[in-house]
């Protein structure tokens, strides 16, 4: 509105170019490809908008994908317990000391 109060209007082929290099670089190829099969001065902004929101939920539908792979993947984890002869409780405990005072 604030273009037309200047007398400045866009055609849909510049509206179309204006979006897609206002696209963030994760958006690239997408642009890319629509610039390849689609001749832009055409191409009208609602099969654009269209095309862009389909790209958007497929990659959002991707990552919730991705999240719900990791959360099935479950880290089992085992106790180890270390049995102690009576014997041999004053060396065991040194030499304990000595590893926590390596570690």
């Amino acid at each position: 509105n604030a273009l037309q109060a200047l007398d400045k209007t866009y055609s849909n082929s510049e509206m179309v170019r204006k979006i897609l290099r206002c696209l963030p670089r994760s958006w690239m190829p997408k642009v890319t490809a629509i610039e390849e099969a689609k001749n832009l001065n055409v191409l009208a902004l609602e099969d654009l908008l269209g095309s862009l929101m389909t790209n958007e939920l497929s990659m959002q539908k991707k990552d919730d994908d991705e999240e719900k792979e990791k959360k099935k993947k479950k880290i089992v984890a085992l106790k180890s317990s270390q049995t102690k002869d009576s014997e041999d409780d004053d060396d065991d405990d040194d030499d304990d000391d000595e590893e926590l005072a390596f570690i």
